[in-house]
């Protein structure tokens, strides 16, 4: 949770002890009221909804105890931190036996003392959040955390600080990897109350991006029979993700650039400002300094969406996660099918484990759904090596040379199609536009 939003309310009847803890925690960031009398406080429970309450154990108007049981009575999911006199810490074990989560000791000595209870407390009440969140329903038709960032706990860790933030997200990573989930957990994780709107901009043709991030006005241009609300309009409130953004022409990223600088836009064929507070994430299987070099991407842009760059590895990198995913992937797709397929044999998971995996995890989910449909029994057999694409032995020598694995795979998926780009896409895993940009970016002919 963000301190900016965690509420902590103070009562103390020693008003110099009261002061010093107010000034502690309001310099951490967290918003603090203070108290000196506990039945005044049992009153704005309602009205100002604290997330944490300190009180002192001993106080002439009611001892601490009893104030944390009628605050429990109104609300039972307040956590309390108890003060006690360093004599008493006899009172504040019973108090904690009663619910209190943790207790200081007054004089306060050393105030890290009071930030450190304080903080776990925070730390506590985002664990539940996220629990709720997932049982909830908010995380419907996406993977378990453990499934999504199987082999990625450090990135998970990074999420988890960024998320509650406004700052624009950019995930580098290969085609596949699962940049679109792992955006809409970030909007899932975040208090933004609006929608989660994406968008491939290497799916849609360029004269036809502008229209869908930024809407139309009637009349704009021919066959815009009524307005049309943008991506950029629709998100705001909530999360825009755009996916392969280095596919933007030069134009549409002066355009977007003032997006993310002051947040407003016009409907094609307006002159009226919209503003947005849409939070942007970004993605791209592309090297955008390489592109800046290149002037095939503005350099200024580039520097606005590299705020919190985050790399998403391949799924080649964590082959050792790769049963875990692929039975997740055998239970739920064979659920949504309607098959009683329940696991993957151990002699097709080694030979899954050897393949080089260039469309990613979408490209595993596409083999494990075709190999559902024609299995039979309870046990999914892929039918090796027909469904997937071999690397021939002479490409083992690039193995550090990832373009070279990825250029045969998609040389493979073409002969396997006798070329037929749309079949060969499909196998891959990948969209046809991106199998398209990668046969012109290496080259591919049936002569080579």
């Amino acid at each position: 949770m963000n301190r900016a939003n965690f509420r902590i309310l103070i009562v103390d009847d020693e008003k110099s002890f009261l002061l010093l803890m107010t000034k502690i925690l309001e310099d951490e960031g967290y918003i603090v009221k203070g108290l000196t009398n506990p039945e005044d406080a049992i009153k704005i429970i309602d009205s100002y909804e604290p997330n944490l309450i300190i009180t002192d154990l001993k106080m002439p108007q009611m001892d601490g105890i009893r104030f944390m049981e009628e605050v429990r009575n109104k609300n039972a999911d307040i956590d309390f931190i108890m003060i006690t006199a360093f004599a008493s810490v006899d009172t504040a074990v019973s108090a904690m036996k009663k619910g209190a989560l943790d207790y200081i000791t007054k004089p306060l000595k050393d105030p890290e003392q009071l930030r450190i209870a304080v903080s776990k407390i925070v730390e506590r009440q985002d664990l539940i959040t996220e629990n709720k969140l997932l049982k909830s329903g908010m995380f419907k038709d996406m993977p378990p955390v453990e499934i999504l960032f199987a082999g990625m706990e450090n990135l998970l860790s990074e999420i988890k600080n960024v998320a509650p933030t406004d700052a624009t997200v950019i995930f580098y990573g290969e085609t596949g990897t699962g940049k679109s989930l792992i955006a809409k957990a970030i909007h899932h994780m975040s208090s933004r109350n609006g929608p989660f709107v994406d968008i491939n901009c290497a799916a849609i043709p360029e004269n036809l991006l502008e229209s869908e991030l930024f809407g139309f006005e009637r009349g704009a241009f021919t066959g815009a029979l009524s307005q049309k609300k943008g991506k950029f309009e629709l998100a705001n409130d909530g999360t825009i993700f755009l996916d392969e953004v280095s596919e933007m022409s030069q134009s549409l990223q002066a355009k977007f650039l003032r997006v993310l600088q002051d947040r407003t836009f016009e409907r094609l064929g307006s002159l009226n400002t919209i503003k947005t507070n849409a939070r942007v994430i970004a993605a791209t299987n592309r090297n955008l300094k390489t592109l800046v070099a290149e002037m095939k991407f503005r350099e200024d842009l580039y520097y606005r969406l590299n705020v919190f760059p985050i790399t998403i590895p391949p799924l080649r990198e964590r082959k050792e996660y790769l049963p875990v995913i692929a039975n997740y992937l055998v239970k739920v797709i064979s659920a949504r099918l309607g098959r009683g397929i329940k696991s993957i044999s151990d002699d097709d998971l080694k030979k899954l484990a050897t393949y080089q995996w260039p469309g990613n995890i979408r490209e595993l989910e596409n083999i494990i759904e075709r190999s559902v449909i024609i299995s039979r029994g309870q046990e999914l057999l892929i039918p090796l090596p027909d469904t997937l694409i071999e690397i021939p032995h002479e490409a083992e020598k690039f193995e550090g040379d990832l373009k070279a694995v990825e250029k045969t795979a998609i040389r493979n998926a073409l002969i396997k199609t006798n070329w037929n780009r749309k079949k060969a896409a499909e196998m891959l895993g990948i969209s046809l536009r991106a199998l398209q940009y990668k046969i012109k970016e290496y080259g591919i002919t049936a002569e080579n």
